[in-house]
């Protein structure tokens, strides 16, 4: 079908919201493009139908969130809700605090914090840290692309980031806690953007449940599946390509206009501008690589 957009609220995990999706909207596959703590709310971009099978193949897209810190304190997991392991006292600055930052702009080593999705052989570290056990992880590179002191009230700084996939912005403060020499733990976190939809993209639950009351539909809500994949050259082919493309079914590239270089891969589009799927240039044939179920 397409992406739904929803404003994930606080309290929910990510996979919660995608059950509520299903269940409002009578889809029966339906999945997220990247997990969002509980504690976290926005963008949260779902896949739904045979949207899904594309889950594998989504380019990689900066993240945009908007986090706010305390200074003096650590947690087991690098947020307010976690077991409290250490409480300092604090003699930072707000212009000590933005000095701080300098030093987590551009590429930087980060170590994934143990109360996270990522999987270390096939396990989740969130499930080793509720058993009490903590496993070595390998710092990993990311980018800071923005970073900004955008408030501070009653003790509280708020940050604005923008930053490459895989960052883990509990980790990034507590690190800014730990160079500012008195720890810090993460007390609110809005993701702002992914996957290049933004807030304004976003419905809430609330809504989805009220067009459903309504009977208005979901329709003008759903966004087309080609819209993640907007960065991949477009590719259009002829009727008979398309009828063989969609069967999977290798194109001759020098028969394509407009091919993409090879080694690349593209959105692959019918006469009718109907998007078929995802096709890559081996240098000979432009091959399937995912394609969209046809009606």
């Amino acid at each position: 079908m397409g992406i739904i957009c929803i404003n994930k609220p606080e309290g929910m995990t990510s996979f919660s919201v995608v059950s509520k999706v299903r269940g409002i909207t009578g889809v029966k596959k339906a999945g997220h493009t990247g997990t969002l703590d509980p504690m976290a709310t926005g963008v949260l971009p779902i896949m739904l139908g045979g949207a899904t099978r594309f889950l594998d193949f989504l380019p990689d897209s900066d993240k945009g969130y908007k986090a706010s810190f305390i200074l003096g304190k650590t947690t087991d997991t690098l947020d307010i809700t976690g077991k409290v392991l250490s409480e300092s006292e604090v003699n930072a600055s707000f212009e000590d605090v933005e000095k701080a930052l300098d030093g987590f702009r551009g590429k930087i080593m980060q170590l994934p914090p143990m109360f996270s999705a990522k999987s270390v052989s096939g396990v989740r570290l969130y499930d080793l840290a509720r058993q009490g056990v903590e496993v070595e992880r390998k710092p990993c590179e990311v980018e800071i692309r923005r970073l900004e002191l955008i408030g501070y009230e009653n003790g509280e700084y708020t940050i604005g980031v923008l930053c490459s996939k895989g960052t883990y912005i509990r980790s990034l403060i507590d690190d800014i806690g730990r160079a500012l020499g008195c720890g810090g733990v993460m007390t609110r976190l809005e993701r702002t953007q992914a996957m290049g939809f933004t807030l304004e993209n976003c419905v809430t639950l609330d809504t989805l449940q009220e067009r459903k009351d309504s009977g208005e539909g979901f329709d003008d809500l759903i966004i087309p599946l080609s819209e993640i994949f907007k960065s991949y050259k477009k590719v259009y082919v002829s009727e008979a390509q398309a009828v063989r493309f969609s069967n999977g079914g290798a194109l001759d590239i020098q028969r394509i206009k407009n091919a993409p270089p090879s080694g690349e891969t593209c959105t692959v589009y019918s006469p009718e501008g109907i998007f078929l799927g995802l096709g890559s240039n081996n240098g000979e044939e432009l091959k399937a690589v995912k394609l969209m179920p046809q009606k």
